[in-house]
C-alpha cells in the first residue's frame, strides 16, 4: 500500500508538471499547429489525471469521465484540424 501511495504521488507530480508545460505551450506556441497539438496533449494529460484519481479514490466514475473526455478530445482535434485546412468544418 505504501508503494502504491508513493507511485501515485510521483505520478500526480509528473502529470501536474506536464499539464503546466502544456498550458505554457498552448499560450506561447508560435503558430496554430503547435497550439492544436498542445490542446490535444492537454486532453491526454486530463485523461491521465482522471485515471490517477480513479485509482486513488477507487471509483469507476473517474474512468467513465476519462472515456468521455477522450471522445470529446478526438472530435475537437479533428474539428480544429479541418478548420485550419479548409477554413470550414462542415462542407
Amino acid at each position: 500500500m505504501l508503494m502504491l501511495n508513493t507511485a501515485l504521488a510521483v505520478a500526480f507530480g509528473c502529470v501536474t508538471a506536464a499539464i503546466g508545460l502544456t498550458v505554457w505551450r498552448l499560450l506561447i506556441g508560435p503558430d496554430q499547429p503547435d497550439r492544436i497539438l498542445a490542446l490535444d496533449t492537454l486532453y491526454i494529460n486530463a485523461i491521465a489525471l482522471l485515471v490517477l484519481l480513479g485509482i486513488q479514490f477507487n471509483s469507476a466514475l473517474y474512468f467513465e469521465a476519462a472515456i468521455l473526455i477522450a471522445m470529446m478530445g478526438f472530435v475537437g482535434t479533428v474539428a480544429l484540424c479541418k478548420y485550419i485546412l479548409r477554413g470550414d468544418i462542415i462542407e
